[in-house]
């Protein structure tokens, strides 16, 4: 077991959800109410556990690759927290508009970009970084921490932003 690809596992249920939403009829609010309710959840838990488990180690063993803010893994980081904190707020737009309106499929399509966007740049950076610079040992453990996370707040954690400069000076 490794926490990166918990993290990849993670990313492509999230993907799988988004598309669903986008395949349901506007008109059945309660397919769409169930779907988002566990898209919601599930985007908040796993932004926690990583902020969690996986960037303070990160910020630990990483260098930064690929194309890392900065080119260093404090700004893979910090760039990483604060596409949580759009996500999160993201998120809660989606909540102001009644489900299935035009409203909400658009804030939902809007929660879904910046949901990619981050995906792609955490899979190019940290998740690289964190391949070539910690052992299977710690990804392992890390996995088991993550997962148990994970598994024990199944119906969502109270999303909190985060100030990412501090995060930095936190875990750094």
């Amino acid at each position: 077991m490794d926490i990166t690809q918990l993290i990849l596992d993670d990313h492509a249920e999230q993907r799988r959800l988004f598309s669903i939403i986008e395949q349901i009829d506007p008109t059945d609010v309660e397919a769409l109410t169930a779907v988002w309710s566990r898209l919601k959840a599930f985007l908040d838990v796993h932004a926690e556990a990583e902020e969690r488990f996986f960037y303070p180690e990160l910020l630990k063993l990483g260098e930064g690759a690929n194309d890392a803010e900065d080119g260093t893994v404090e700004g893979e980081t910090e760039d990483a927290i604060e596409d949580h904190n759009k996500l999160r707020d993201a998120v809660k737009a989606v909540e102001k508009y009644p489900v299935g309106t035009g409203a909400w499929i658009e804030a939902v399509g809007k929660a879904n970009v910046v949901n990619s966007k981050h995906m792609g740049e955490e899979e190019r950076q940290g998740l690289t970084d964190f391949r070539r610079h910690a052992s299977l040992e710690t990804r392992h453990e890390l996995a088991v921490q993550f997962a148990a996370f994970e598994a024990d707040h199944i119906t969502g954690v109270k999303p909190v932003n985060k100030d990412p400069e501090a995060y930095i000076e936190e875990h750094g």
